[in-house]
């Protein structure tokens, strides 16, 4: 089941790439309407689906990770991931601008950075090799990768 979530991440963040970069070239450049349409769609993809994979399959995700199961920490982290997911919905039915899009866009950032900065050490220190463990990094790099050239572009138009 874990294995099934992390492809639907996956799979989930590059239509999302596809149809936000569709939207965003559609008439010239858009950025605006690009990542109006992505923030939501990757925030809940990726933070949405492991907050509910961290609280209702906790054992199965921690194990997958090659991480300890059962604490608070986990738990709470879990939680913070859904609290990302649901601003992001309601910031985009609200429908309060680019300003607050970015926003949760940058928090979520923040976030998932310095949780890859720790999968990648805990990858090092401790040879945890787990594919659950070691992609961290790698999408993570990808997403910033694939964010900044419409995220500058938007925030030129401010």
């Amino acid at each position: 089941m874990i294995k099934i979530f992390d492809n639907i991440r996956i799979i989930v963040v590059c239509v999302a790439f596809y149809f936000g970069y569709s939207i965003g070239f559609r008439h010239g450049f858009d950025p605006i309407a690009q990542l109006h349409f992505m923030i939501p769609v990757i925030i809940e993809a990726v933070a949405g689906i492991s907050g509910l994979e961290g609280l209702l399959f906790a054992d199965q995700t921690a194990a997958a990770k090659g991480f300890e199961s059962g604490s608070n920490y986990q738990r709470q982290s879990a939680i913070a991931l859904l609290s990302y997911a649901v601003v992001a919905v309601f910031v985009y039915f609200i429908d309060w601008g680019l300003k607050a899009e970015l926003t949760i866009l940058f928090v979520f950032m923040f976030f998932f950075t310095f949780s890859a900065v720790n999968h990648a050490a805990d990858a090092i220190k401790n040879k945890n090799y787990k594919w659950q463990n070691i992609n961290r990094p790698f999408l993570t790099l990808f997403l910033i990768a694939g964010l900044i050239y419409p995220v500058v572009m938007a925030l030129k138009t401010l």
